[in-house]
């Protein structure tokens, strides 16, 4: 920006000077183009050796401005930003830190989980910088941001991610995944919390095909043991069911049976010789039986026909 400037400031005073000459009695001379020559190509050599550079540190972020030279060479020096900053980079530096959310992908890692089981995890998150913090953390990583990423911050992460599933069995991740990222928000924080806040972590962990064909395994034998469960409920209801019907049925005939019983007893009570003799004589034809046994087991007499 600075030697923009130059430039366009060795141009117009050129063209200033050059009209302001006057001019020679033999019109333009070689003296009248060589001065506003002259003047442009000092600029140029300016612009182009010019150490100052002016640079906007945008909203939202942190600029740290760092000595290179002198007693406090490095970054034992340095002063925070913002707005546009005038500079000299041969003796200082400009660095810029986001202070809003930034999101973040790693590439897939492998991890160890509790039994010794490996599991990959390819992480994403939101992390924020402590405002309040950049320069303390400037001071001890001497890297910018971007380098921060996928250095010291990456090892954090994975690190935290690997601790973390050595305390959970491999299927545990699995079945409380909300508890395990959790826990390594938690841990996460824990190291890297004095410069960052880490947020909305997922670990998108996947099993070995082996040991994810396990669970599953152990899934379809979970569910199956539930659909049995349910069916020996739905049997013993239906048995009971039955029981009740069976109960009920018994129980109307043992009623019927009594009442019948009750009904042959009232009767019973009732047949006296004399009603006996009345049904007899009721029921009687008129007419007498044919054969009559005599006195003998074996002797037959053949009575008359009432013809």
């Amino acid at each position: 920006m600075i030697s923009l400037i130059l430039i366009a400031t060795g141009v117009l005073i050129a063209v200033i000077r050059y009209f302001s000459m006057r001019r020679s009695v033999d019109g333009y001379t070689a003296r009248r183009l060589f001065i506003p020559v002259g003047i442009i190509v000092l600029f140029i050599v300016l612009a182009i050796v010019n150490p100052f550079q002016l640079e906007r540190v945008d909203a939202g972020h942190v600029g740290i401005k760092v000595n290179l030279t002198g007693d406090n060479r490095g970054i034992s020096a340095f002063e925070y930003k913002t707005g546009w900053v005038v500079y000299n980079t041969w003796i200082s530096k400009i660095y810029e830190f986001p202070t809003y959310q930034q999101h973040i992908d790693y590439p897939e890692q492998s991890v160890i989980t509790k039994g010794g089981f490996e599991a990959t995890i390819k992480p994403s998150f939101n992390y924020s910088l402590n405002s309040g913090s950049i320069g303390d953390m400037f001071t001890n990583l001497r890297l910018s941001v971007r380098d921060i990423e996928q250095g010291w911050l990456k090892n954090a992460i994975i690190s935290s991610v690997n601790d973390v599933a050595n305390l959970y069995e491999v299927d545990a991740i699995f079945n409380r995944r909300a508890e395990f990222e959790l826990a390594i928000i938690a841990e996460c924080n824990k190291r890297v919390g004095k410069w960052f806040s880490i947020s909305q972590l997922r670990t998108n962990i996947m099993p070995p095909q082996a040991l994810q064909q396990a669970i599953e395994r152990k899934t379809q034998a979970i569910q199956e043991a539930q659909a049995a469960e349910n069916q020996k409920l739905v049997a013993i209801a239906e048995a009971e069911r039955k029981i009740a019907v069976a109960r009920g049925d018994s129980a109307s005939a043992v009623i019927q049976a009594a009442g019948e019983a009750e009904a042959i007893r009232r009767k019973q009570l009732s047949l006296t010789p004399t009603y006996i003799e009345f049904i007899k004589a009721q029921k009687w034809n008129g007419q007498y039986p044919t054969t009559l046994a005599g006195g003998g087991a074996n002797f037959l007499m053949q009575l008359p026909s009432n013809k």
